[in-house]
């Protein structure tokens, strides 16, 4: 009964750590629980978040993807090219979003066919198109801008429903999706038996390499909305630093979220909360005047301390 008990509450750790976090915000700074703030910080979020969401079906399969960051700013160089070229208008504007998602499924998929037909290391093969990404990202435009003068391709990323971005929107109802695909189907049973014991699911007839494509692909998907929501907010998209690190931050989130670095388990709530705790991390740090390169130090900080507890807690168990 006790280690019933026990495993029952490592299930909310993150909530835990967001509730106790967002109350020390809140004492640390008069301006953190006002409407506006909150809704930047989601909105901050929502960009690094929602690839973060995909990147929960990789690593939970036990694989790591590094070119979310460059596929972003090549998707959205992309999309802003088809809107352009299509003359702007409400038809272009939808064009570009399908281009982005294709293109951001293609990258994924890519990087899935590496993986699984070429049988290289997911860190190793996830590194090489993270280059390519950029690199073709970089020539198109000759290391410059990807960029749009309409007022119609900012809908998307600066439209509101009363107060709350469409980006934020976008956020919550794409991990109430992905959470329904994880926990109530039996792909997301596949892929959580993939990673426990990719052997075993192997022996359960279980087609491994085509769960492992499709989370690249779940992956790919969620770069290509954020690509289409990042560079519509902006009306362009920067071939050099659109998407930079965000690899990092997305990692970051579903490892604070208690989603296990060796695969088997994770939840896609869990990576939502953890995107949160990051965005408030990053807030408190601008309001408190913390120098902006010291930041990053305090982010590693948060991850290291994230595995360090995941450890202690397959350890016990």
């Amino acid at each position: 009964m006790k280690n019933e008990k026990k495993l029952d509450l490592t299930k909310y750790t993150t909530l835990f750590a967001l509730i106790i976090l967002f109350i020390i915000s809140a004492f640390m700074s008069r301006h953190f629980t006002k409407i506006g703030n909150l809704l930047n910080i989601l909105r901050q979020v929502s960009y690094t978040g929602t690839i973060a969401l995909g990147m929960t079906f990789v690593i939970i399969s036990r694989g790591i993807d590094l070119s979310v960051g460059s596929l972003t700013a090549l998707v959205g160089g992309l999309a802003v090219l088809t809107f352009n070229a299509a003359g702007g208008t409400w038809i272009a504007l939808i064009l570009a979003v399908f281009t982005s998602l294709i293109f951001g499924v293609i990258g994924g998929a890519v990087n899935g066919l590496i993986v699984t037909k070429a049988k290289i290391a997911p860190f190793i093969a996830t590194l090489g198109t993270m280059t390519i990404f950029r690199s073709i990202a970089l020539y198109i435009v000759d290391a410059g801008e990807y960029r749009s003068s309409s007022e119609v391709f900012k809908i998307i990323g600066s439209g509101r429903i009363g107060r709350v971005p469409y980006p934020v929107i976008i956020f919550i109802l794409l991990t109430v999706i992905l959470s329904i695909l994880l926990n109530n189907t039996k792909f997301g049973r596949y892929v959580c038996a993939v990673g426990s014991n990719q052997q075993v699911a192997k022996y359960s007839a279980i087609k491994v390499n085509t769960i492992k494509l499709v989370t690249y692909c779940i992956t790919g998907l969620t770069v290509g909305i954020t690509a289409i929501m990042l560079s519509s907010r902006l009306n362009s998209i920067s071939s050099s630093n659109g998407g930079l690190s965000y690899e990092l931050d997305a990692i970051a989130a579903v490892v604070i979220g208690g989603t296990s670095m060796t695969g088997g388990k994770g939840t896609i709530w869990g990576t939502f909360m953890g995107a949160i705790i990051l965005g408030i991390i990053n807030n408190m740090l601008n309001m408190v005047g913390v120098s902006p390169y010291l930041q990053g130090a305090v982010k590693g900080g948060v991850i290291i301390l994230a595995v360090l507890l995941q450890y202690k807690s397959n350890s016990e168990e």
